[in-house]
């Protein structure tokens, strides 16, 4: 509710201490000034208050029911895996649809801004009740002074705040000192593991960074290299996206550690790390009994994943969602291609033979996801590939938050620095930093892998 009932004004004149005029003290009861004969009657009365409750989400209510509910996904068709071993392609077999379109993030409507009005917020009701006239809207409160540079050092290992280089931070993320809010340590990350990179940002409209990534390198039983890199994006529509992300990530790089060591075929890894992420993102959503009962909007946490393997003769790709893979060759005398479909509902339509290309990527619904990761998705289906590329060249692994910004392999292709594969983390940089410079509209996050692999101990120059 936002709004408190008023309460009827009274018909009677206000009772006064000093007249209004001349500031001389009245008894109850005087209709008159006894110093200057002021009509205390013409006195108008006091106003009522109109308090405004500052619950949250109390402005949603006042949102149309079509603008406030959440995305009603459409359904994905029902598949079910033959067991027949996936056929190997070459790099350019694999056509990406590409759409040239913005997709579509789903999100809560805007809250039109409103006037100000009332006092500061009272402690005890939660109520923001009409101000006096005269009043500021704000209090400034004075910010503590810096300690001095002579104070105490904080013990080893403290995290000092980035403002004023003395306070510690609290849990919270707040300087103890001086208050200063601290920046995420996911708001941006960058990571370079032998010879591959991976760089994520938050971008420039997001208040968090949603997205999330794993690199490493191993050994295959026969001594030669495997490069992993797996990239996770937050479904923003369901709660603790962030923490669905980071789940999936990690839980799928440990999964592929374990097995690829092992002699499990990349292909088979990549299919049972999906898995492993699943059952980790599915894992968040446990809850104690009745809390859904509380929050039955909540949509469980969800995230999507794209993975890369790599190894000195083989490339293999798995998916669930609308991040993406591309292959880039070194010496762009042949075309790049998009390695990955997504799971979207212009995809479908168009696999389906519903809609051409045009239409369905001209729809609204183009960019809705229709697989993810999480305990309220439909039956798991992880999509994987493989390819034996005829040439050296750069694999790169992204979320939407880039790929908005190049959708066609073509686009990606021109953005990547030509030295991607000797200085991998650069190329990341570059890929963050077109993305941030048009816009930046959503969480980007990029890995750049080389192919093939090569052995252990190459990094960027």
């Amino acid at each position: 509710m936002s709004q408190m009932p008023q309460p009827p004004q009274s018909s009677q004149p206000t009772a006064l201490s000093r007249c209004p005029s001349c500031e001389e003290p009245l008894d109850s009861g005087d209709r008159f000034c006894g110093a200057c004969g002021y009509d205390l009657s013409a006195v108008p009365p006091r106003p009522g208050d109109s308090p405004t409750l500052t619950l949250s989400g109390a402005l949603a209510a006042q949102l149309p029911p079509s603008e406030a509910a959440s995305v009603d996904w459409p359904r994905a068709p029902e598949t079910s895996s033959t067991g027949t071993p996936a056929p190997v392609h070459l790099a350019t077999d694999l056509q990406g649809a590409d759409s040239g379109e913005t997709p579509l993030v789903p999100g809560p409507p805007p809250v039109p801004d409103l006037p100000p009005t009332g006092s500061p917020v009272s402690p005890a009701t939660g109520v923001r009740f009409d101000r006096r006239s005269g009043e500021p809207d704000e209090y400034p409160l004075q910010a503590p002074a810096p300690r001095p540079s002579g104070s105490s050092t904080p013990p080893a290992g403290t995290k000092v705040c980035v403002a004023c280089r003395v306070g510690r931070v609290d849990h919270d993320g707040y300087c103890e000192n001086c208050g200063h809010a601290q920046p995420r340590e996911r708001d941006h990350m960058e990571d370079e593991v032998g010879p591959l990179a991976a760089v994520t940002d938050r971008g420039l409209r997001h208040h968090r960074n949603e997205d999330a990534y794993a690199i490493s390198h191993t050994t295959l039983p026969d001594r030669a290299p495997a490069l992993v890199a797996i990239v996770c994006d937050g479904v923003s529509s369901a709660t603790r996206p962030d923490e669905a992300s980071l789940a999936a990530s990690r839980a799928a790089g440990d999964s592929l550690m374990a097995a690829l060591p092992l002699g499990t075929h990349p292909q088979q890894a990549m299919h049972e790390a999906i898995i492993a992420a699943s059952h980790a993102v599915n894992a968040l959503a446990d809850e104690p009994a009745g809390a859904r009962e509380h929050t039955p909007h909540h949509n469980s946490p969800a995230c999507t994943l794209v993975g890369s393997i790599v190894t000195p003769t083989l490339l293999v790709v798995g998916w669930v969602g609308d991040s993406r893979a591309y292959w880039v060759p070194l010496d762009r005398s042949t075309a790049p291609a998009r390695l990955t479909e997504d799971d979207s509902w212009a995809a479908q339509m168009v696999a389906a033979g519903l809609m051409n290309e045009a239409e369905a990527y001209a729809d609204e619904r183009a960019h809705a996801i229709t697989g993810w990761l999480g305990a309220d998705a439909y039956e798991l289906e992880p999509h994987t590939a493989s390819f034996k590329p005829d040439r050296p060249g750069v694999v790169v692994v992204c979320t939407d938050g880039l790929w908005n910004y190049a959708e066609a392999a073509e686009e990606l292709a021109e953005i990547l620095p030509p030295d991607a594969s000797a200085r991998p983390l650069h190329a990341a940089r570059v890929l963050v930093g077109h993305a941030l410079d048009g816009g930046g509209h959503d969480n980007v996050t990029v890995a750049v892998v080389p192919f093939p692999a090569p052995s252990q101990g190459a990094g960027s120059a």
